[in-house]
């Protein structure tokens, strides 16, 4: 069956996800985006849905309504749509975000609407680009029990695989892909600044082979896959690599201290590092850690006193 629908806060996901849903055979009434770039978006994207006001699109959009806001937003917008009477029973209101579930809908309950949220586990540039990402992507999904069958049905519509997320978990399971993608990017661009640190021109074409194989491999064995100096205990060279950092970048140690600590714990729990082979590095990670003292492990001592 074709939707009416329409979208609020037409960023770079909501103005996508209508894009998807119209190649599907749905019609996208209307959107709202506040920004230059969002309308700019809604033009290109989003070509036949007129360009209206929020409590507007809600108005149009008969169907469904997706808000596709930030997440901070969300429970102001949901309020006043509920407040303006733009709402009407029957009509499904979906939002995109991880973070929440159902709760932060409520207020479009008494109105007779029904809340939905579904999340796509992607990231999106807002461009066309993104519709060829979205064949086969996972969506977090938080539904009535009457609703997921809709809820299914349109996942599907956008090429999508519905994983049901409770309502609960709604918080671990955002917290779970933003410390893995977000946090990804962040730790992708440190390790390109320091091999520029260290003379590398083109730290891409040295980190590419390397991180798919690394990411290919965690997804495929997890903890198995953990390789290099952690991982095999080497205090020395962990002392080292402090010692450098510390000199020229000091804002990374910080990150490399908490994950050369998460490492380790993770490579002794999975066998992959014993307890004793252990005790130097965990030492020479305490001994970073504490008062902001320069790392001197075995095999920088005989440097610190040469």
């Amino acid at each position: 069956m074709s939707l009416d629908l329409g979208v609020v806060g037409a960023g770079r996901v909501g103005a996508v996800l209508g894009a998807a849903l119209a190649r599907a055979g749905h019609r996208v009434v209307a959107a709202a985006g506040v920004s230059t770039a969002s309308r700019e978006r809604n033009s290109r994207l989003l070509p036949g849905a007129a360009h209206l006001p929020a409590d507007e699109v809600a108005r149009a959009a008969t169907d469904l309504l997706i808000l596709a806001v930030p997440d901070d937003a969300l429970a102001g917008v949901v309020s006043g749509l509920a407040t303006t009477g733009a709402l009407r029973p029957g009509q499904i209101v979906a939002h995109t975000s991880g973070a929440h579930g159902l709760a932060v809908l409520a207020p479009v309950v008494p109105r007779g609407a029904r809340p939905l949220a579904v999340h796509p586990a992607m990231t999106f540039t807002g461009t066309a680009a993104d519709l060829a990402r979205l064949p086969g992507t996972s969506f977090g999904v938080t539904a009535p029990a009457d609703l997921r069958p809709f809820a299914t049905r349109l996942v599907a519509d956008l090429g999508g695989v519905v994983e049901w997320v409770a309502e609960a978990d709604r918080p671990l399971y955002h917290a779970a892909l933003a410390h893995g993608a977000n946090h990804l990017v962040t730790l992708v661009n440190e390790a390109a600044d320091r091999l520029r640190d260290a003379g590398v021109t083109d730290p891409a074409k040295v980190l590419s082979p390397l991180l798919h194989a690394a990411l290919e491999n965690a997804l495929a064995l997890g903890d198995e896959a953990l390789t290099g100096p952690v991982s095999r205990g080497d205090a020395g060279t962990v002392a080292r690599h402090l010692r450098r950092l510390s000199a020229s970048a000091p804002d990374s140690v910080p990150a490399y201290l908490a994950l050369a600590r998460r490492t380790a714990a993770r490579a002794i729990a999975a066998g992959r590092l014993r307890p004793i082979d252990a005790e130097p590095l965990l030492e020479v990670l305490a001994d970073a850690a504490g008062a902001g003292r320069t790392p001197v492990g075995d095999a920088t001592r005989e440097e610190a006193s040469a």
